[in-house]
Order: C-alpha cells, then sequence, then structure tokens
C-alpha cells in the first residue's frame, strides 16, 4: 500500500516531512547483503563478528542505505515524477543496525530549484534521517533528485 500518490515538483516545498512505513530487519538479509556487497566477518558471520568493535552482526552501511531509500521509494513518493539523480552530498552512518531492527525514514525538503529549460529537470534536494525502533537515528543523508512538474491540463 502507498502511503502519498500524486506527488510532484510542486508538492516539494522546503520543510515538508515525508515519512515511510517501518521494515524489520533479520540476521538472513543481513548476510545476504553482506555476502554479496560487504564480505566483512562482522555482516557475514554472527559467531565471528563477536571479535569485532561492534561484539554482533550488523548490517552494511550500503545496506542501509539501500533499505532507506527503498522504503522512501515503496511510499509512492516518487512514482509519479522520478528522474533521476545527480547524487548524494553527505553520508552518515550514525548507530549500527543489528538483526530485529525496526527502520522508518524520515525525509525532509531542504532545497527546490525549478528547471532552467525545457527539459524539466527540476532539482529537490532532501535530508534523510533513518531511524530505529527506539527512535535513534542510524543513517542521515543528503540526496538529490530531479523531479517532473504537474503536468499541464
Amino acid at each position: 500500500m502507498k502511503i502519498y500518490e500524486d506527488i510532484w515538483f510542486e508538492d516539494f516545498t522546503i520543510g515538508r516531512v515525508f515519512r515511510t512505513k517501518t521494515r524489520k530487519i533479520s540476521a538472513k538479509e543481513i548476510i545476504a547483503f553482506g555476502k554479496d556487497f560487504a564480505p566483512l566477518p562482522y555482516h557475514t558471520d554472527p559467531d565471528e563478528a563477536k571479535n569485532y568493535m561492534f561484539g554482533e552482526l550488523v548490517a552494511a552501511g550500503f545496506h542501509t542505505c539501500s533499505i532507506s531509500f527503498g522504503l522512501f521509494v515503496e511510499s509512492g513518493i516518487f512514482d509519479a515524477c522520478a528522474m533521476g539523480s545527480p547524487g548524494f552530498n553527505k553520508l552518515r552512518w550514525k548507530k549500527p543496525v543489528k538483526p530485529g531492527d525496526e527502520l522508518s525514514v524520515k525525509a525532509s525538503v531542504t532545497d527546490v530549484s525549478p528547471a532552467r529549460d525545457k527539459n524539466d529537470k527540476n532539482l529537490i534536494s532532501l535530508l534523510f534521517q533513518t531511524h530505529n525502533q527506539n527512535n535513534e537515528v542510524v543513517l542521515e543523508m543528503e540526496t538529490r533528485h530531479f523531479v517532473r512538474s504537474r503536468p499541464k491540463i
């Protein structure tokens, strides 16, 4: 089920906040992502992870990024307007994500810039803050996205 529908450039106003549903993270998915993309013991082996700074299995940072962006996209915000992204400006992993954590995203609009030509590539900036079930920020990233304007009728 989508939370948001029919969102266009005009709906991204500075200060607007979008919130997502939650997603519970399992050890199985942490290990699978770790084996495929971050093959380090604290991402792939619960027993070996005890010997590292976290003391237990934790999700790879880019796994947390992927989950965060996935939650945002699944909410429907970009269904009508997405045109791609030129990248992000800042990425910070604030706390480790552990098996059983439930993540949700708060995305705040921090900047909007209308298209400067006829390509309709308006630019928005968002501050993503991903929270765990204790409302602790586990990830913070500033992203930029090209979005379409609402079609003229």
